[in-house]
Parts: C-alpha cells; structure tokens; sequence
C-alpha cells in the first residue's frame, strides 16, 4: 500500500488483524511523518506558549497553521518576502494548513456563500471581502505549507439535508478549482476535503468523487461540530470502508484522547485539535488516568508530577534534566500566571504526541486491541460501566469488545 507524488510519498508499514488501524509513513518536503499523527494547532504561526525548538524536542513532525489568520497578519505581501511560514516562525518540519474557510463562516458575521466563494465583512474596518477557491489556494501557496486543504462550503453537520447536498456538491466543484490555481505542486501537496454531514449516502457519492480528482491525501471534515457521537463515528467508518489504502486519511477537527484512540481503531491517520492547549490554559492536565483540574485545592500540597512515567520536560526530576514540576506549583500558578498555561500546555501537547507514538507501537506489534482495552480501563480508573456507550458500540464495528476481558 503505497502512493507516491512530487511532494509526497505515503507507504502503509503494518495493519492491524482485528481492527482497520494502520503504521504508516508519510514522506514529506520537511521530512518524514509517522502515523497515525495528532497534529498540534498553532494557529497565527506559533503554538501558545511553546517555542518551536521545545516543540521539536518533544518529537512533533507536522504542525497546523490557520491560512485565514495569516493572511490577515503578517498577511500575502510579507509572507511572500519572508519566504513563507516556516521561515517566519522558525519550523523546519512540516506544515499543514487550512482553507480559511470554516473561519469565515465560524467566526465572522454576515458570511454569505455563494458558487464564486464566501464573502465576509473584514475584522479590520468591515469592508466587503470575498475568499475564493483561486484565492486560498494563492496565500497557501505563499504561505508554503506542505499539506494544503482545499477551500469547501462548510455546513454545520445537523443542517438539513438539501442545504447539506447543496454544500458537499459545491465542494466538489471547488476542489476542482483549487486544483487549477494550485501552482506549487512540486513542493505542496493539495488535500481533497469529504463533506455530506451525517448523511451517508451523501458521503459515499463526495467520497467516490473525490477519489476521482486523485489528490495525494484525503481529508473527512464536517464532524467537529458537537454532533451525536454514534453516528459520528458511523460516518468515520463508512468513509474509511471507502476511501482508498494507500492515501493518508486525515480526520478535521479531532482531538479528544478517547476520539482518537477510537478513530485509529476505525482507520484514520491524521488529526488535529485546539483541545489540548485550550484546556490547559484551563488548568486542565492530560493523563493516562483521565484528566486533572489543577485548580482543584487538594493539589495544593501534592509535590508529586503530573503523571509518573511521563518524559515531557515538566515531569521528569530535575536530577534528571527535566524541570521536576509539581502540582502543588501548577495549581498555584494555573488561571493566574501565564507560566502555568504554558507549563501544561507543554505536558498536554507531549501527552497527545506520545499516545499516537504508543499506538503506532502497538499496531506495529499487532496488539492494539489490547492496547485500546487498556486505555480505556486506565482513562476510566477500572470503572467499565463509565465506558461511553459510543465509543463501545463504534469500537464493536471493528471487533473489539470493550466490555469483554
């Protein structure tokens, strides 16, 4: 299983026997990629609070940057001088970039979409501004990001259904436009997006389309939005039962640790999410026995580190060459110092990279089904009747039994 194009090379290393779970290796300009990946969001160039050398160090191979965000500031005219994004925040691995269209219809008021592109009134002085296909493909290929997304008509997943067809058929038509204005093939790698909401009918028809337009990867989108678990992870698996074995498959918007252990499970490779460092600007802390609230008061005198075993530089000892931080420092700090974000923002980032790396290594083994049971006990603290009958059910369509020893 294995694809290959001028700015990318995608090879399929060990299946799983049970579920569709897939190791992969993923080849591009800024080296290579190992999946299943979860991609950590810096929206305007820069993850909050984390240097892009701790980002490095910590293993990270392909970021995300917001286009929407970039062409306001540094904006198309300085990106261009500067030479793109990596140069501009000092990233010498992989880029991956949004359309900037879930932005204009997300964040900004009076976003009207029509066949030519969204218009949207700009955050600077409310004039009118219109976000082409031609024209997210130029400031993507400005900006210079490895993986590129296609702009597509983007629909809350519970609007109904002819609006929904509507939005997948368009999408398609402005895939076809991106690939037109797309002038960087050689180094820049164009994603296809699926649309179709929950219907999966309409999935199939955008999946079987867009696989004809032979783009080097294929994203499934439109299932962030808060929508019904069981039937989100439905459509993951109707997709996946289609799209082809030998193109990375990126799931948008997904990043919750149950969500991407399940969706591993159910075949995809690729993820992205604010959730991690969102959270920790909460005072939350990720950890293999479920989710800490550091503001909580019986922290204030726990000396002991996030978690035990975790090698992110928060909480290996000191004598080690880690930083030796407690809790009792962080619920001190956390919702009051901007240094307690960015201290759990570094161990949530580490958490979310080393349970990718943990299922790679346990797909490669051919033991990731234990490794889902063990997960899912260890995140529950034992307590199988807390399991989310969701993921029960959507890890059932693929062979595992949570509820079974």
């Amino acid at each position: 299983m294995v694809s290959s194009y001028p700015a990318l090379n995608y090879k399929v290393i060990a299946k799983c026997s049970t579920t569709r779970a897939r190791a992969s290796i993923l080849e591009l300009p800024h080296g290579p990629v190992e999946g299943p990946v979860f991609m950590p969001v810096g929206t305007q160039a820069s993850l909050k609070g984390v240097l892009p050398e701790q980002l490095d160090r910590m293993g990270c191979q392909i970021m995300l940057n917001n286009t929407y965000h970039l062409g306001l500031k540094p904006g198309k005219e300085v990106l261009h001088s500067l030479g793109g994004a990596h140069k501009l925040q000092s990233w010498k691995r992989n880029l991956l970039t949004d359309s900037g269209g879930f932005q204009m219809v997300s964040l900004l008021k009076l976003a009207t979409i029509t066949e030519e592109g969204v218009t949207f009134l700009s955050p600077r002085d409310g004039t009118p501004m219109l976000l082409t296909p031609e024209h997210s493909m130029e400031l993507q290929n400005t900006i210079g990001s490895d993986i590129m997304m296609q702009l597509d008509d983007v629909v809350h997943t519970l609007t109904e259904d002819t609006r929904m067809e509507e939005a997948m058929y368009r999408s398609i038509r402005w895939l076809d436009r991106c690939i037109e204005a797309h002038k960087n093939t050689d180094t820049q790698n164009l994603f296809c997006i699926i649309q179709g909401g929950l219907n999966k009918k309409l999935r199939e028809i955008c999946c079987k389309e867009m696989m004809k337009r032979d783009t080097p990867g294929i994203a499934v989108g439109g299932l962030s939005g808060g929508e019904e678990k069981t039937t989100f992870c439905e459509v993951v698996h109707t997709c996946t039962g289609i799209l082809p074995e030998n193109k990375p498959r990126y799931l948008m918007g997904v990043g919750y640790a149950e969500d991407l252990v399940v969706c591993v499970a159910l075949g995809m490779d690729m993820f992205d999410c604010v959730y991690p460092t969102r959270t920790a600007r909460f005072g939350n802390a990720l950890t293999r026995n479920g989710i800490l609230n550091l503001r909580n008061q019986r922290f204030k005198t726990d000396m002991s580190s996030l978690e035990e075993g975790c090698l992110c530089p928060c909480c290996v000892p000191k004598e080690k060459g880690g930083w030796g931080i407690t809790r009792a420092f962080l619920n001190s700090l956390v919702s009051k110092e901007t240094v307690g974000a960015h201290l759990v923002t570094i161990h949530n980032t580490h958490f979310q990279l080393q349970l990718m790396r943990d299922m790679r290594s346990s797909i490669i083994k051919d033991c990731f089904p234990q490794f889902v049971k063990t997960f899912f006990s260890m995140w529950h603290n034992g307590d199988r009747s807390s399991y989310p009958e969701w993921a029960v059910n959507a890890l059932r369509l693929v062979n595992i039994d949570l509820l079974e020893d």
